[in-house]
């Protein structure tokens, strides 16, 4: 088998859920699923201090894109020491994790057979199913991606279909940012769809836009959903005053019917891997009260 560094928390639990993790030599600094994981080495390391508020995140982050550097650092010296035969990233967002441009200084001067670049971009529901399987075939088990692809592929539809059944669709705006606020892009609202809502925020496959609590007065959205990239639901409770802080947000509707909900950003939303059935559970208890119970209340959503 190989020698596999990965590089970002989704790409670490597919590589699990194949039955690689004694062939996991190496990790990001965010892969903690499952906790096992936490034992290996981590090769990256952001370049801003990820404890600080959000606009001060945001600040640090534009800044450093500004003057064309990464967000994240790589340990050339222990990659090379892990020697990784394939190295797991992503290329589809240069704030969410390491990218291959981010490998390049690590792999110029490498002595030897240069590790397989495994690179996922899951811009739809579509494909973080096909990014199981192109997994699977970078790490030489070709049949388990398939396999794994299929069975994710069926837990959704199973549940897209029941909720499908639930009646009306509810109007939901997901921010994945809360200051400045960022509506969702991607493969997110295509989940609110397939869990019987309907996305106002946010466009399938596009990425996430700027948004403003005006604009969300504009579009009156049923349900709010707050669910920052890389906050879990302490954190996102932490960040809330300088959402509610601004004008108009104790007008909105789904404020005003108790209908906004913290979501664990960081663990499922953000998460485009074989656990990606289970961001379609907590929506659908979110979207259907009484209709759907996976338990996913206080782990994976609370109301606000």
């Amino acid at each position: 088998m190989a020698r596999i560094v990965s590089l970002l928390p989704s790409t670490t639990e597919t590589a699990v859920a194949l039955g690689l993790e004694g062939d996991l030599v190496g990790r990001s600094h965010e892969c903690d699923i499952p906790a096992s994981v936490r034992a290996l080495p981590a090769v990256t390391a952001p370049k801003l201090n990820i404890e600080a508020r959000s606009a001060e995140i945001d600040s640090q982050v534009k800044q450093l894109v500004r003057e064309g550097l990464s967000v994240y650092r790589v340990d050339a010296e222990l990659l090379r020491e892990l020697k990784p035969d394939v190295i797991l990233t992503q290329t589809q967002c240069e704030v969410c994790a390491a990218t291959p441009e981010d490998l390049d200084d690590a792999l110029r001067d490498w002595i030897g057979n240069r590790p397989r670049v495994v690179a996922v971009e899951p811009n739809t529901l579509d494909d973080v199913l096909d990014d199981i399987e192109r997994i699977g075939a970078g790490c030489g088990v070709p049949e388990r991606g398939h396999e794994l692809r299929t069975q994710v592929r069926v837990a959704i539809y199973q549940i897209s279909h029941a909720a499908g059944l639930s009646g009306a669709a509810p109007r939901v705006a997901c921010l994945e940012w809360l200051d400045p606020a960022m509506g969702c892009g991607n493969w997110i609202p295509e989940l609110i769809e397939r869990a019987g809502g309907r996305s106002v925020a946010g466009q399938t496959g596009q990425h996430a836009e700027w948004t403003s609590v005006a604009a969300l007065a504009e579009l009156d959205p049923d349900i709010v959903l707050l669910s920052p990239c890389g906050f879990d639901l302490a954190r996102t409770r932490a960040e809330l005053p300088a959402l509610q802080a601004q004008p108009g947000w104790s007008e909105l509707g789904a404020v005003q019917n108790g209908r906004v909900f913290l979501l664990d950003g960081f663990a499922h939303m953000t998460r485009p891997g074989p656990r990606i059935a289970e961001s379609l559970e907590l929506l659908a208890e979110i979207f259907h009260p009484g209709q759907f119970e996976y338990g996913r209340r206080g782990g994976g959503w609370e109301p606000l």
